[in-house]
């Protein structure tokens, strides 16, 4: 794929350099060199939602107590990796020491094997793969977990670079054996640039793989940023049998591996673990096996070696001596990743994992808006809208609308303004969503993410707000790489068809175009990944009885064009180029390739081609008072 998460990591960059803007105290050096970790001390966090020149205009707003009590206990993060990398399953495994599921479903390619809490789409369950965002909720010591899940296939990168706009921060999984991979990489850099705070989970290390010390030396290679283990696997393989924790020295030995509940390993201080042999060791784990009732086959699998405690031993002490010091600011900036070890398959260091992420990770912050940094701490409310998903229940044909919480506080039944609109709306159905499930949310604060049923109100990224008008950046639309037309097989299903389509599209499965001369009105499904025409026939067939066919256009690429009226009836185009309009009324050209493309711009000057559409503050403020794109 030529383009695909390239575009999403332009268009991050390119938004960096405007939303980041660092102040005449600072250099851009010194926030984007690796180097400059030690010196981040006391200088203002960089991310998303904050940045140096803007913190001060957040002064002007009114405080809440009770705001900024709920979110300073609420924790909001994405999970991100390549497929197979084990994201779905360290998310089942996060819900069930969570305590919201009893028994985790790990993804697998068959039929017998429970399916997994997050993909709950029949294709995901058929394919084994995520391709749709899901939100996920759970309270673990005090604090609100609120869990995005995104697909981690490069086709649905649209979908994942949304959710991330909803995120705090992230959670970075990587494969022991594999290490970094080149999804992983490529939405890494997307957290990186929008400055987003990165923890990594390598993953899977109960196989043969990588050491340690390679993954990290990866990592800090391909990434530019130090990382900072915080815990150490005792062997790996079949040899892995708990973990070091290397702050306060004491490890944990797992008597048995279970993939289905919480076990409780055996801690030991670090001393004891290095002056005893692993005869002792052993020994005592099997004593500690039997009077908990576990198996002494699955004990057995957990046997430390004397090879294994020499190893860790060596490993441990140098990084005690020469290791990377965590510094709270450097992570916050983006330049510094703590690391854990564990296995999501076997349980082993998950809930570790668990207890210090929620430790580390960032509460919501102030967010960029036409008025500056908007404080999460006033008491109006305001957020905005990062997905749009229909038939959540089949049976009802709904439409939900997730919304993150920004600022202030909601409550059910309040009335919000739609930005763009400027329509007031009530909301007397807001949603707490978990995965398919749904349950009623009285109320929300910042970093919660809730669902809103009112089919045709809400938009991609829709600002909501209620007392004074406000609008949050603007989701940008990606240049697709695949194009097609699609037929309704059974005219009698032809008004299904026809809402079905729309749906989909205002969910952002897929973009549409529509020749703007044709006498007949021929929509243009068009696509980042080639896969996300598969899921969109899928579920017109499951969800709306509507068997299509699809027909591959001789289109590669599309540019978004801004000109005059006269200059875009004058423009010079090559043989087979298409003059169009998306969904929302811009207009564009397709084309077959990124060398017509650059073609194009030479031959029209006075035209501006765009690769990524996404509309500024002003034009967010223009099209509300025009009631929409001209």
């Amino acid at each position: 794929m030529r383009a695909g998460l390239e575009q999403i990591a332009y268009f991050a960059l390119k938004e960096a350099t405007n939303l980041f803007r660092v102040g005449p105290r600072h250099s851009v050096d010194d926030f984007a060199a690796p180097t400059a970790i030690f010196r981040l001390t006391n200088r203002p966090r960089m991310t998303q939602t904050s940045s140096p020149d803007n913190r001060t205009v957040a002064s002007h707003w009114e405080f809440s107590p009770l705001v900024d009590q709920q979110r300073q206990r609420r924790r909001t993060f994405a999970i991100i990796s390549h497929p197979d990398a084990g994201k779905t399953t360290l998310t089942e495994k996060l819900l069930l020491f969570g305590g919201s599921i009893e028994i985790a479903g790990a993804v697998r390619g068959r039929k017998s094997q429970r399916s997994a809490t997050s993909d709950w789409m029949e294709l995901e369950k058929q394919r084994g793969i995520s391709v749709s965002s899901t939100v996920l909720t759970c309270e673990y010591e005090g604090i609100q977990v609120n869990l995005l899940d995104t697909p981690g296939h490069h086709d649905f990168s649209e979908d994942t670079y949304r959710t991330l706009m909803a995120a705090d921060a992230a959670v970075m999984v990587i494969d022991l054996a594999k290490g970094v991979e080149t999804q992983t990489e490529k939405l890494f850099k997307v957290c990186a640039l929008r400055k987003i705070p990165v923890l990594t989970f390598v993953n899977k290390v109960d196989r043969e793989g990588m050491t340690p010390l390679a993954v990290l030396d990866e990592i800090e290679r391909k990434f530019s940023i130090s990382t900072v283990p915080i815990n150490w696997p005792i062997g790996t393989g079949a040899d892995f049998c708990g973990f070091v924790e290397l702050a306060g020295k004491e490890t944990h030995l797992f008597p048995e591996r279970n993939n289905d509940r919480r076990i409780q390993p055996v801690v030991m201080r670090w001393e004891e673990f290095v002056s005893q042999s692993p005869e002792e060791i052993n020994l005592n784990l099997a004593s500690h096996a039997s009077q908990v009732g576990f198996s002494t086959q699955s004990h057995a699998a957990n046997l430390l070696k004397p090879e294994v405690q020499a190893t860790v031993y060596e490993d441990v002490e140098l990084i005690a001596d020469a290791g990377n010091r965590f510094e709270r600011d450097a992570f916050l900036a983006g330049l510094q990743s703590p690391v854990f070890f564990g296995s999501a398959l076997t349980n082993m260091g998950v809930e570790y994992f668990l207890k210090n992420f929620l430790k580390l990770c960032p509460p919501p912050g102030d967010r960029l808006s036409n008025l500056g940094m908007v404080s999460a701490s006033r008491p109006e409310f305001a957020g905005f809208v990062f997905k749009v998903q229909a038939n959540l229940d089949p049976r009802h044909r709904d439409r939900v609308a997730f919304a993150r919480v920004c600022s202030g506080q909601f409550v059910r039944d309040m009335e919000v303004t739609v930005a763009r609109s400027g329509k007031k709306i009530r909301l007397p159905r807001a949603l707490r969503i978990f995965g398919q499930d749904r349950q009623t949310m009285d109320e929300a604060y910042p970093g919660d993410v809730i669902g809103l049923v009112c089919p045709g109100a809400f938009q991609l990224g829709d600002t909501l707000f209620t007392g004074e008008p406000l609008y949050y950046e603007a989701l940008p639309q990606f240049t697709p790489e695949y194009f097609a037309s699609l037929e309704c097989k059974d005219t009698s299903r032809r008004k299904q068809f026809d809402r079905g389509l729309s749906q989909l599209v205002e969910e952002g499965a897929v973009q549409i175009f529509h020749d703007t001369f044709a006498s007949s009105k021929e929509l243009i499904l068009a696509a980042v990944g080639e896969l996300q025409f598969d899921v969109v026939r899928f579920r017109l067939e499951s969800e709306y009885g509507v068997p299509t066919q699809l027909n591959l256009k001789p289109f590669g690429t599309v540019r978004w064009i801004t000109a005059k009226p006269d200059d875009v009836r004058q423009i010079k185009l090559p043989f087979q180029a298409k003059l169009v309009k998306d969904q929302l009324g811009y207009s564009a050209v397709l084309l077959k390739s990124e060398w017509e493309a650059q073609m194009v711009a030479r031959d029209n000057p006075s035209i501006k081609f765009d690769s990524i559409r996404v509309s500024t503050f002003e034009q967010l403020a223009r099209e509300a008072g025009q009631g929409g794109a001209e």
